[in-house]
């Protein structure tokens, strides 16, 4: 039988990073706890992980890397209550505005200025950001619904601001598995002060095992190990998997649904990132063609 080759392993790593995410939405709803309190047991767990695989970890005096240990920080902890007061679908889906973010930051921070068809996409996300908000504006649950949709946007931010502040941090020599560990324990710091007030059930604590050995801990080693042997456009679009995933696992199992308008922004963000991504990508798709 033929040994898989090293971009082979790495697809893999990357596809079985995507499914894992995708737990994140219905393990978090099965934790009965408060939204703060999920993000700080993960992460107490996580943290676990990351040093076993990577041991102590070696802090630099270096703004990027602390920078990409708060972004990071940021990330895990909106989502977790993003997913918390909003449905999966609208969490998972804001969250995938990322790689506009990303665009965006380069154009603000490197002055790359974008392209006609990165206004367009620009545009094609404001809408379906305002199909997302207006629906929640309408619900019966509007102040949580409203507040987990401003979350989920604010993890597309600071997912985009990770990638861009992680990989500087990797090109100046610092360790990837250090930011990790450092975030999770960040997070658990964030969630000190609600973590202890609920006496969390057996479900419970299965569910916060299952989020931080698997859904963050494994994800996030897949992940590293693929970056240095896949192309960026497999980083990009093999994660799809993600969001396409994450709310249907939600609605086979606990029968949650978006709400029209919600699902229709999220149609036209999912196709106009991934649109996108391809556009930017096409020399790429050249060479593998």
């Amino acid at each position: 039988m033929k040994r898989l080759n090293a971009r082979q392993k790495a697809i893999a790593a990357l596809i079985g990073c995507a499914l894992l995410w995708s737990s994140g939405g219905l393990l978090i709803k099965s934790v009965s706890l408060e939204p703060l309190a999920i993000s700080g047991g993960r992460s107490l767990i996580a943290m676990f992980v990351f040093l076993a695989a990577g041991g102590r970890p070696k802090p630099v005096a270096k703004p990027v890397f602390w920078g990409a240990v708060l972004v990071y920080t940021g990330t895990l902890t909106s989502f977790t209550l993003a997913t918390s007061l909003t449905t999966a679908a609208n969490a998972v889906l804001l969250q995938y505005t990322a790689p506009v973010f990303v665009s965006l930051f380069s154009w603000l921070f490197y002055r790359l200025r974008p392209q006609k068809p990165d206004i367009a996409v620009l545009a094609a996300i404001a809408a379906g950001l305002y199909l997302f908000f207006y629906e929640a504006l309408h619900w019966p649950a509007y102040p949580a619904a409203m507040a987990g949709n401003l979350f989920g946007l604010s993890a597309g931010v600071f997912f985009a601001l990770q990638a861009v502040l992680m990989h500087q941090s990797i090109r100046k020599g610092c360790s990837p598995l250090s930011i990790l560990a450092l975030g999770n324990f960040f997070c658990f710091l964030v969630s000190v002060p609600v973590l202890f007030s609920q006496m969390p059930t057996p479900a419970d604590f299965t569910g916060l095992i299952l989020l931080g050995i698997f859904q963050v801990g494994a994800a996030y080693l897949l992940y590293q190990y693929a970056l240095p042997h896949v192309t960026a456009l497999e980083l990009i679009l093999i994660p799809v998997i993600e969001p396409l995933l994450n709310p249907l696992w939600v609605f086979l199992i606990q029968g949650e649904t978006p709400g029209r308008l919600s699902l229709a922004g999220g149609i036209l963000v999912l196709v106009s990132v991934t649109g996108w991504c391809l556009w930017r990508n096409r020399a790429i798709i050249k060479k593998q063609l």
